[in-house]
């Protein structure tokens, strides 16, 4: 049996799952896609696939998660195995979409994307998430809230001026 020089998780993170590939490079530089589940992106979901992959691998100490930044579906299960001193990475979509239109996949699914992520992750060296300080957590919130005030303003005010500019405007809805 070939001895495994690397371990990582390739996750595809939904909103309400966590469609989880395993796999490992192997001393002589093969890939091996060896396992895959489905979770529930939830704190249980979370704890459920932190035992599978330490009941699947041989050093699950040694195992990298890495998952694509999704928008805030991602945030949980990030913050949750940096909390917990494991090693995750997260990844630009763009970089793992490059990548993997490089791999002749024809269809892509959540199994596939999982599986181009666990590929992503064996074979570069990633860095280590780092949790980002609390104002920057609290002025990415604030600013999200402020474009959709900003783009409800601007949807209401072309509401008005159409409302304005017909030929017979309803005089009540101008108030």
């Amino acid at each position: 049996m070939e001895k495994v020089l690397k371990e990582v998780a390739g996750i595809d993170v939904a909103q309400k799952e966590l469609v989880v590939s395993l796999g490992r490079l192997l001393e002589s530089l093969s890939i091996e896609i060896f396992a895959y589940k489905v979770f529930v992106n939830s704190d249980k979901g979370i704890q459920s696939m932190i035992e599978w992959v330490s009941s699947c691998c041989e050093n699950a100490a040694q195992m990298r998660y890495v998952m694509e930044a999704t928008g805030v579906y991602h945030e949980r299960l990030a913050y949750a195995l940096e909390s917990m001193n494991i090693d995750v990475s997260v990844i630009l979509p763009n970089k793992i979409s490059n990548y993997a239109r490089s791999l002749d996949i024809k269809t892509i699914t959540d199994k596939t994307a999982s599986q181009a992520i666990a590929q992503f992750g064996l074979e570069r060296k990633l860095d280590n998430w780092i949790r980002p300080k609390d104002i920057y957590r609290e002025l990415k919130q604030l600013t999200r809230e402020r474009d959709q005030i900003v783009e409800e303003r601007s949807m209401v005010k072309n509401q008005r001026h159409a409302e304005k500019t017909e030929a017979m405007p309803n005089q009540k809805s101008l108030l």
